[in-house]
C-alpha cells in the first residue's frame, strides 16, 4: 500500500478574507503616506541644493522645548526622536498582529517570511562590513543598509501603476514587519551608549501603568496620550533611543477580536494613528532628514568612499541576494511550493524593491555617525543613491510582467454576485452558485424574450428579390 503524500503548502498562495481586507486598508494608507513621504524627500533635496540652503539649516537646526526636563531639542531631533516614536508605536501594533492573528502567527507559514527578512538584513550587513573594511573605512554603519521603507516602496509601486497581487504585497509587509522588529533590536542594543538608570526606572514604571489601563478596559485619549508623552520623555532621557517607548506601547495593546468586537483595541488604534504615522510624522522625519547637499563631485564620491560604497552596495546588492536567497532556500527545504500563478521572477522583483530603504536607514545612519556630520551626510546621500537604484530595479523587473499582475488582481477582485465579496472566495459556497445561476436564468430569460421578439419581426419576403 502507498505511503500517502505529505500535503505541500502553498507559498504566496491567496490569503483569507479577513487578513485580505486588513492589508487592503493598511497598505492604502502606506501608500498614500508614501508618495507624501517621497514628495517630503524631494522638497527637502530642493530646499537644500539651492540657495535656500542656508534657510533649511537654520529651521531644522532651531531649537525649542524645556530644557529643565532635559528637552531642548532641534527640529531634526524633534522629528527623529519624536515623531518616529509615532511610526514606531505603529510598527509596534503590526508587529503584534502578526504574531497573534496574521503571518507570524503559525510557525510554518512565518518561516519563508522569517528566514527571507534575518538574510535580507544579514546579506546588507555582510557587503557593507566586508566592503567598508577592504577599504580602511569605518564599520559603525554596518547597520544602515539593512532595513525596508515598506512606505517608500509602496510609493513606487503607486507611481509606476503596478497592480502587484495581494500575496507579494503581504509579503513585501511582512518583510518590512520583522526589519523593523530586528531595526528596533539593533537601535536599542547598539546604539544605546550611557543609561541613566533612574529615568529608565520610572519609564518602565510608566509603561507598566499603561498596560494596567489597558488590561483593566480604561477607554479615554486623555489617560493615554498624556501617559504616552511622559513614558517617551523618560525614555529619551534614559539613553535608549526614544523610539522604543513607542514599540513598547503598541506591543502592549491586544490584536485578537472578542466575540461581540468588530476591530480589536489595537486595530481600531492603529486604523486612528496610522494616517497620523504616514501622512504627517514619517513625511515630515524625511524634510529635515533627507535634506543632503548633493553635486556631481559629491555623488561621484559616493562610489569611492568605503562606508558610502557599502551602503548603496548593501541595499542594492545585499538586500536582493538576501532576501531572494532566504526565501529560495527556506522553499528548497521546507514543504513550501510557489505559487503557480507566480514566478521565481516576481520574488526576486519584490527582494530588489526590499532595497529601498529610507526611514529606518536614515535615522541609523544618524546614530552611527553622530559624532562625523560630514560622514553622516554622504551615508545619507547614499542612502538616497541606493534606494533610487533598487527603486528603478524594481519597477524594471515589475513592469516586465505588470500585464501578468493585472490578470492577477481583476481576478483577485471579481464579484459577478455583486455581494461585496470576491468571488474567489465563495466557490465552496452553495448560497452563491445559487445567487449565480439566478444571475444567469434571469439573462437567458431575458434573451429569450429578446429572440421572439426578433423572431416576430422576421417575414418571408424580406430576402432579396
Amino acid at each position: 500500500m502507498a505511503a500517502p503524500k505529505t500535503r505541500r503548502s502553498v507559498f504566496l498562495g491567496r490569503l483569507p478574507l479577513p487578513e485580505r481586507n486588513y492589508l487592503a486598508d493598511a497598505l492604502r494608507t502606506e501608500t498614500v503616506g508614501g508618495v507624501l513621504l517621497l514628495a517630503a524627500a524631494v522638497a527637502a533635496l530642493i530646499w537644500a541644493n539651492t540657495p535656500l540652503r542656508d534657510s533649511y539649516e537654520s529651521v531644522r537646526s532651531f531649537h525649542l522645548g524645556p530644557g529643565s526636563l532635559g528637552l531642548d531639542l532641534s527640529l531634526e531631533h524633534w522629528a527623529a526622536d519624536g515623531l518616529l516614536a509615532v511610526f514606531f508605536f505603529v510598527a509596534g501594533i503590526e508587529l503584534k498582529r502578526e504574531l497573534v492573528a496574521g503571518e507570524l502567527r503559525d510557525p510554518k507559514a512565518a518561516i519563508l517570511p522569517v528566514v527571507a527578512a534575518v538574510c535580507g538584513m544579514a546579506a546588507p550587513a555582510l557587503v557593507y562590513f566586508t566592503t567598508a573594511a577592504s577599504g580602511g573605512g569605518s564599520l559603525g554603519g554596518w547597520a544602515v543598509p539593512t532595513a525596508t521603507d515598506i512606505a517608500f516602496a509602496l510609493a513606487v509601486l503607486a507611481v509606476i501603476g503596478t497592480a502587484l497581487p495581494s500575496a507579494l504585497r503581504a509579503f513585501l509587509l511582512t518583510l518590512a514587519v520583522v526589519d523593523d522588529l530586528f531595526a528596533i533590536l539593533i537601535i536599542a542594543i547598539f546604539f544605546t551608549s550611557k543609561i541613566n538608570f533612574a529615568a529608565l526606572g520610572f519609564a518602565v514604571v510608566g509603561l507598566a501603568v499603561f498596560w494596567l489601563l489597558l488590561r483593566k478596559g480604561v477607554r479615554g485619549w486623555y489617560f493615554y496620550v498624556p501617559l504616552a508623552v511622559v513614558n517617551w520623555a523618560l525614555m529619551y532621557n534614559s539613553g535608549v533611543h526614544a523610539t522604543i517607548s513607542g514599540v513598547a506601547m503598541g506591543l502592549m495593546l491586544r490584536c485578537t477580536r472578542r466575540d461581540d468586537e468588530r476591530q480589536s483595541p489595537g486595530e481600531r488604534i492603529e486604523h486612528l494613528v496610522r494616517p497620523l504615522s504616514a501622512g504627517l510624522a514619517v513625511p515630515l522625519f524625511a524634510l529635515f532628514s533627507a535634506g543632503v547637499a548633493i553635486s556631481g563631485g559629491a555623488l561621484s564620491d559616493i562610489f569611492h568612499r568605503p562606508e558610502t560604497l557599502g551602503v548603496v552596495l548593501g541595499l542594492v546588492a545585499g538586500k536582493t541576494i538576501g532576501v531572494f536567497g532566504g526565501t529560495w532556500a527556506a522553499a528548497r527545504f521546507t514543504r513550501a511550493e510557489l505559487n503557480p500563478d507566480l514566478k521565481w521572477p516576481d520574488v526576486l522583483a519584490v527582494a530588489t524593491l526590499a532595497g529601498i530603504g529610507f526611514t529606518v536607514s536614515l535615522l541609523i545612519g544618524e546614530l552611527a555617525f553622530s559624532d562625523d556630520p560630514v560622514l553622516m551626510g554622504e551615508v545619507k546621500a547614499a542612502v538616497l543613491v541606493g534606494s533610487l537604484i533598487a527603486a528603478v530595479l524594481a519597477s524594471t523587473l515589475l513592469k516586465l510582467r505588470d500585464n501578468k499582475y493585472k490578470k492577477l488582481c481583476a481576478e483577485e477582485d471579481r464579484d459577478d454576485d455583486e455581494n461585496g465579496i470576491p468571488d474567489i472566495y465563495e466557490q465552496d459556497t452553495p448560497e452563491y452558485h445559487l445567487r449565480m445561476a439566478a444571475k444567469y436564468e434571469a439573462k437567458a430569460a431575458a434573451h429569450r424574450k429578446l429572440a421572439e421578439v426578433a423572431g416576430h419581426g422576421t417575414t418571408d419576403d424580406d430576402g432579396p428579390a
